[in-house]
C-alpha cells in the first residue's frame, strides 16, 4: 500500500516537473537569443574597431598583447567570442526545433547563466498547452517507472539480506 502511494506521489511528481519544460525551454530560447543578439553587438563593435585600424579580429586580438590588462581583456574577448560562436548554434537548433525536439535536447539549453537567469524568473504554472500535457504524461510515466524500479531495487537487496 505504501509502495503504490509512493508510486503515485512519484508519477505525481514526475509529470508536474516536466509539465513545466515546454514553458521553461521558451522562457530560455527567449533569453537566448537577446544574449546572442547582445553578444553580436559586441563582435560587430570589436570588428569595427579593428577594420578601421586596418586589422582583422583576430590581429586586433594580437594587437592587444598577453600581458597585463590588455593581454586579459584580449583573453575576455576570446573567450566571449567563443561562447557566442556556441550561443548561436545552440539557438539556430533551437529554433529549427519543437517543443517535443526540445526535451529530447537538454545540452542545448545547458548555459549555466542563461539558466540560472531563466530559473529566476521563471513561475511555474498549470500546463494548458498539449506540449505540456504531453510532457506531464512523460514525466508521470518517468517518475512512476523510476521509483518502481528504484523500490523494487531496494525491496530485492533486503530479499537477498533476509534468505
Amino acid at each position: 500500500m505504501i509502495g503504490r502511494a509512493l508510486v503515485l506521489a512519484g508519477g505525481i511528481a514526475g509529470a508536474g516537473t516536466l509539465s513545466q519544460f515546454p514553458e521553461f525551454s521558451q522562457q530560455y530560447l527567449q533569453r537566448l537569443a537577446g544574449q546572442v543578439d547582445t553578444l553580436d553587438r559586441i563582435e560587430a563593435d570589436f570588428d569595427r574597431s579593428a577594420a578601421k585600424s586596418g586589422l582583422s579580429r583576430d590581429a586586433a586580438l594580437e594587437a592587444l598583447g598577453t600581458t597585463g590588462f590588455s593581454g586579459q581583456h584580449a583573453r575576455d574577448l576570446r573567450a566571449t567570442f567563443a561562447r557566442a560562436e556556441g550561443l548561436r548554434n545552440d539557438l539556430a537548433i533551437l529554433r529549427l526545433a519543437g517543443p517535443y525536439e526540445r526535451l529530447m535536447m537538454p545540452h542545448r539549453l545547458a548555459d549555466p547563466a542563461l539558466v540560472q537567469a531563466t530559473w529566476a524568473d521563471f513561475a511555474p504554472a498549470l500546463p494548458l498547452t498539449t506540449e505540456g500535457a504531453v510532457c506531464a504524461g512523460i514525466g508521470f510515466g518517468l517518475g512512476w517507472g523510476g521509483l518502481v524500479a528504484l523500490l523494487a531495487l531496494l525491496s530485492a537487496q533486503f530479499r537477498r539480506r533476509t534468505a
